[in-house]
């Protein structure tokens, strides 16, 4: 038997940006198509049940379409991969039926309907569709169940996503993706991916206070957009009508692809790999999974690690509400009674390095650290405080919205009862809690680690701002301001596509050389809008155009206080171009010799370069190692704060050295390169350490990598000396400094920087070790 089916077909309308950029348009053309001899088909007055089994069979095999379990006798009619059953799409999501003779019917009069056997005359679900003439229901090749007649089509799934979006269907402004309710159940959640009322894509956080907490950077900012629409192709491009647009991991391969809006509330776009038999991940919206509000619910804060993902956590004095969902939060052990209670029974605990976005019922400017725990204890609705640099003390009537994080600069104060703090053993190993009678906090030390020095603070006054960036995007309610910043101010600057004619304008022709290495030579240049640039010209062109942009349109959506941001990008006949934000102090390198890095510059810039680092290796999606961590690769902007630079460019120029972890051809720069590339060892984010702790003692001694017959050997044995009270650590200081450190914190930066150089890569600490010690010293310094 024959059937008319529709065919998809694309039509590339624009590029723009840095990316390849399509808008897409589905037209509907019928054809016939023979359906495979599993399929089933449903016309007027027939049925699909469980008892039969029936299910739907896309003439390709791709797609199934039937009941599906979902629990106990709990059943719905979905849409799945039939290579792995993985569900796509759901009718009655929000209301399962009964594993006893339900059936999806076709009646007489061309509505599609599902029934429950409880109360066969009550439809659970249905499409709300007539038709004079015989009506079939099939699957598609690409997934879409659709409801047609001899007119054309009556309905289709596309029309009414759930949490999936396949190739080809399209998001608009009349539908939305909903997050499921839990990995377990299947029902709507809380989280929503949609157009807002401007027209820009926005993932929402469905709760008493709705806020959206990813709001995407377009590629350049579009003067009226009245389309809303965003559509996947197979290839791997995601665009849509607000100009925002991304490339997978694997882009151009032809994949089996969704695009979900998981549980747990981020954006990912998933491959399937057909060798291993499994769906892997080759782009996610959100790198953090703590940036995502609802996860730990209330009285709560979320904490990331490598290997073991998000963990939530209950407050000191709190206990989780429901064992088996984090999502409702942590309720008081015991309640404090405002009326009931006098002050002299209350006090703090320190929660160092967490803060609870949002809910800062009031802000009090200039006032002391006394006079802010002191309002805390006279406010019967506060539950928390922080007190910052800035002399600004912050009362927090909710905790919600709860992170952890080395890189979170800021303390909380948690009122509880004394006596719960004095008798309670503490629930968080990485917390002490002393509170003294008359509420002056201090901050201890609880156990070693291995290469980690436990922090127990945040550092200087001057990283306020850049933190609070950071992390405004996941509070509407305080820091719309910086929302607005962070993600529309970027987009109105635009990530686009450069011409070469631009470029060549812009540097003279490239006459103002800046810098230069193996990879490129860069040059000062002023673009069209009056913006300073660092113009760099890639010396290889080993890839094509399309291979050149998937990378760039990962290495331009990282965005960190620490790293260099990418504006653009050339990729036109041979020339491959970067565009960076110009640094008015240039690199490291050529201000290591003056002394204008004094030492508060020096820890800024190795504290700094530490994070940038640690983003890098473990807060992005897409692996990134550098490589070539150097002095000429840490630039400097005004304020002397450092930005890694050149991070991602060995994917630019080689894409095809990375073969699982082992790469193709020595990388980096003489002194500065691990033993590991020495000894063929598969290449981790230790060589990037090791680099890291040559800076490190090349700040601290004024000697390059190479000198004083080798800096590691050298360095070490005066430090032995040290030890055995035969020498001081003067020898090693840079004379530069004039004996103006911090001689506690110098020894720290010596030591760190030595177990970075050890041979040996298992002794080497990861960077955001590395972090957690330099703060954690910064702060008993």
């Amino acid at each position: 038997m024959v059937f008319p089916y529709p065919v998809p077909l694309w039509l590339e309308l624009s590029i723009m940006g840095s990316l390849v950029f399509f808008h897409f348009l589905l037209l509907s053309l019928s054809f016939p198509f023979p359906l495979s001899s599993s399929a089933v088909v449903i016309s007027n007055g027939t049925s699909l049940s469980i008892e039969n089994p029936d299910i739907l069979i896309s003439p390709n095999g791709d797609f199934s379409a039937g009941f599906y379990s979902v629990g106990d006798n709990a059943f719905c009619f979905a849409i799945w991969f039939s290579n792995s059953r993985t569900v796509v799409w759901m009718a009655n999501r929000d209301q399962p039926v009964n594993g006893k003779h339900p059936k999806l019917s076709i009646l007489e009069t061309g509505n599609l309907i599902l029934t429950d056997a409880s109360n066969l005359n009550v439809k659970v679900w249905a499409t709300n569709t007539a038709s004079l003439s015989s009506v079939q229901l099939f699957l598609y090749d690409t997934g879409n169940l659709v409801l047609r007649n001899k007119e054309g089509v009556l309905w289709e799934s596309f029309d009414f996503p759930t949490d999936t979006l396949l190739p080809e269907q399209r998001l608009t402004r009349n539908t939305k993706l909903v997050s499921s309710r839990s990995q377990a159940n299947y029902s709507p959640g809380l989280y929503e991916l949609s157009f807002n009322n401007s027209g820009f894509l926005r993932l929402l956080y469905n709760s008493s206070d709705s806020s959206s907490y990813w709001v995407p950077s377009p590629l350049s900012w579009p003067l009226y957009n009245n389309s809303r629409i965003a559509v996947l192709n197979v290839i791997g491009n995601f665009s849509s009508s607000d100009n925002f647009t991304f490339m997978s991991a694997d882009y151009g391969a032809v994949l089996h692809r969704r695009l979900t809006l998981d549980y747990d509330g981020n954006l990912r776009l998933y491959s399937w790999e057909e060798e291993g038999q499994t769906w892997v991940v080759s782009w996610q919206a959100i790198q953090s999974p703590c940036g995502i509000p609802g996860g730990c619910g209330a009285n709560s804060f979320c904490s990331y690690g490598i290997g073991t993902g998000r963990k939530c956590s209950c407050s000191p004095g709190y206990k989780m509400k429901n064992r088996s969902n984090w999502a409702d939060g942590c309720e008081p052990e015991v309640y404090i009674s405002c009326t009931e209670m006098p002050k002299s029974e209350l006090g703090f605990v320190l929660l160092s390095h967490v803060d609870f976005f949002g809910y800062d019922f009031t802000i009090f400017p200039n006032y002391t650290f006394d006079q802010c725990s002191d309002q805390c204890l006279t406010a019967c609705d506060c539950k928390a405080f922080q007190y910052r640099g800035d002399s600004n003390c912050y009362l927090k009537t909710r905790l919600l919205n709860g992170i952890r994080s080395p890189h979170l600069w800021g303390d909380i104060y948690l009122k509880l009862q004394k006596s719960k703090i004095l008798s309670d053993a503490n629930p968080l190993e990485e917390f002490c809690l002393i509170c003294s009678s008359d509420h002056t906090l201090q901050s201890c030390k609880k156990g070693t680690m291995k290469f980690m020095l436990w922090f127990v603070g945040g550092v200087g006054g001057l990283e306020i701002f850049s933190i609070i960036v950071v992390w405004c995007l996941f509070n509407k309610t305080q820091r719309s301001l910086c929302v607005y910043k962070q993600a529309y101010d970027r987009a109105a600057i635009g990530f686009r596509k450069f011409t070469y004619t631009e470029l060549k304008k812009a540097t003279k022709s490239f006459t103002e050389e800046i810098g230069r290495g193996a990879g490129g030579i860069v040059y000062k240049g002023v673009l069209s809008d009056n913006r300073v640039a660092a113009i760099k010209r890639l010396h290889e062109a080993n890839q094509g155009e399309d291979e050149f942009l998937a990378e760039v349109s990962i290495i331009g959506r990282i965005n960190h206080m620490n790293l260099i941001e990418m504006w653009g990008c050339c990729a036109e006949g041979k020339h491959r171009i970067l565009v960076y934000e110009y640094m008015e102090h240039g690199s490291l390198a050529k201000n290591l010799s003056s002394k204008a890095l004094d030492w508060e510059k020096r820890i800024k810039i190795v504290v700094g370069t530490a994070r940038g680092l640690a983003y890098l290796h473990e807060d992005c999606l897409d692996w990134i190692l550098h490589c070539d961590v150097k002095p000429q690769n840490i630039l400097l902007d005004s304020n002397y704060q450092p930005k890694v630079a050149d991070f991602g460019l060995s994917k630019l120029q080689n894409r095809g050295v990375f073969m699982n972890t082992s790469f193709s051809k020595i990388r980096g720069t003489q002194g500065y390169m691990a033993p590991d590339w020495v000894f063929n060892l598969p290449i981790t984010s230790k060589v990037d350490v090791y680099s890291y702790g040559i800076v490190v003692l090349e700040m601290v001694t004024g000697v390059g990598p190479l000198g004083h017959k080798r800096l590691v050997t050298w360095v070490r044995e005066v430090m032995n000396r040290v030890a055995a009270n035969t020498s001081s650590l003067e020898e090693l200081i840079d004379p530069l400094l004039e004996g103006k450190y911090d001689i506690g914190m110098m020894e720290t930066l010596v030591e760190i920087a030595l177990q970075c150089v050890e041979e040996d890569r298992d002794e080497r600490p990861t960077m955001s070790q590395v972090v957690e010690m330099l703060l954690g010293q910064e702060k008993d310094s």
